[in-house]
Order: C-alpha cells, then sequence, then structure tokens
C-alpha cells in the first residue's frame, strides 16, 4: 500500500462507516458497488483493506463531491443527494473497479540474478502476472454479482407470487363450487394447490441459500 494511502485509511474507513450507519445502508451501498455484504463489513470493522481507487468509487456512486473521503465528516455533514441515493439504492455511477490497495513499491533494489532472467525483465514478468491475476478476479467478481443480481431478481418474484397464487386459487375453488365434481378429483385439485404453495416456500429456502453461497465467493482473496 502506498504511504498516502495508509495515511488517509483510517480516515476512509470511518467516512465509509458513518456512511453506511443507518440499517441495511451497508447491504445497499455493498450492492451499489457490486461488492458482497459480507466483505463491505470485513472493510468497515479493519478486517481488510482498500485504497483511493474504492474511495473514489465511493464517491462518484453516491454523488458524494470529489475528495469528501479524505477529509473526517460528521453524520449531518453528509450531502442529501448522497443520503438518498444509499437511501434508494440508487447509484450515480457503475464501479469497475476494485477494494485492493496499491502494492507499496520496493525501495531497495534487489541484487542482480548471477543466472536466469535480469531483475529488470523479472520485474516485467510479475507485473504482467499481476495484471492478468488483476483481470480474472474483476472478471469473477463481475460474473458472480451478474448471477446475484439473478438471483434477487427471482427472489423478488417468488415473494411476489402470493397474488398471483391467491387469483389462482380462487378462479380453481370457483370452479370446483361450480361443478358437481367427484369427491376424488376436488381433493386431487385443493391437493395440487397447496403443493404448489409449498413448493415456493422450499423454492424461497433455495434461492436464500444460494444467494448466500455466492456471497461467500472470492472472499478470502
Amino acid at each position: 500500500m502506498e504511504d498516502s494511502d495508509e495515511l488517509l485509511l483510517p480516515v476512509w474507513r470511518a467516512n465509509l462507516v458513518l456512511l453506511t450507519r443507518e440499517v441495511g445502508a451497508a447491504s445497499r451501498l455493498a450492492r451499489m458497488m457490486t461488492f458482497s455484504t459480507s466483505y463491505l463489513k470485513l472493510m468497515l470493522s479493519g478486517q481488510r483493506e482498500f485504497g483511493e481507487e474504492f474511495a473514489r468509487g465511493v464517491e462518484a456512486v453516491t454523488g458524494l463531491p470529489g475528495g469528501w473521503m479524505n477529509v473526517p465528516h460528521t453524520e449531518d455533514e453528509i450531502p442529501p443527494n448522497a443520503r438518498e441515493a444509499i437511501d434508494n439504492e440508487r447509484p450515480l455511477a457503475r464501479f469497475r473497479g476494485t477494494a485492493h490497495p496499491v502494492r507499496k513499491k520496493t525501495v531497495l533494489r534487489p541484487p542482480e540474478p548471477i543466472f536466469g532472467q535480469s531483475a529488470p525483465a523479472r520485474r516485467i514478468e510479475e507485473e504482467t502476472l499481476d495484471a492478468e491475476a488483476h483481470r480474472r478476479q474483476a472478471h469473477f467478481r463481475k460474473v458472480r454479482d451478474l448471477a446475484a443480481q439473478e438471483v434477487r431478481r427471482f427472489e423478488r418474484h417468488l415473494l411476489q407470487a402470493p397474488v398471483e397464487l391467491a387469483s389462482m386459487r380462487a378462479k380453481v375453488e370457483e370452479v370446483i363450487a361450480a361443478a358437481d365434481l367427484d369427491e376424488r378429483i376436488q381433493a386431487d385439485l385443493a391437493g395440487r394447490l397447496e403443493q404448489i404453495e409449498k413448493h415456493r416456500h422450499m423454492l424461497l429456502r433455495h434461492v436464500e441459500k444460494l444467494q448466500a453461497l455466492l456471497g461467500q465467493l472470492g472472499e478470502g482473496d
């Protein structure tokens, strides 16, 4: 991590805690930044470091003025537009960066190897490998977050289903009432309705578990 990042990290973290103090704000901001809630909470608690790229991303996504994160603030100094963006989970920009801080540059020059690659060539190769690893990580995070969005969309559909299910049940019950049906057929119709409701609850449990598993992926990076 750069020296400037080390000095500003406590201020960034304090402002991040300030922005997410309200109930549910951490989860909303995490989704706005396309991060998992658990990872953002690790950053808030000091168990994960982050760099200037992430701090600038928070400003852009929430509509905070440039450099706002670099100065200590109180709760009443949070701009209304930023508070509204977080409360309504409406990002004002798309964050495509990373939370990982920039590596601190080496001050001492390593000795030249007797055999093999020269130090400059080895450094270029290491930088290339680092860039490739970063690209793979960014791609993984992108596809993971897209999958999580689809899971949340499906979950919302399941949560809205009771209205449609109630309408369907009413129509089927009208059929049962309007016709002189055999008791076995009536029981079969009623049983199908109950099974549909039962399996909807099972689907919700599976979706919640899937969402939790997706959120845990990549947290050890």
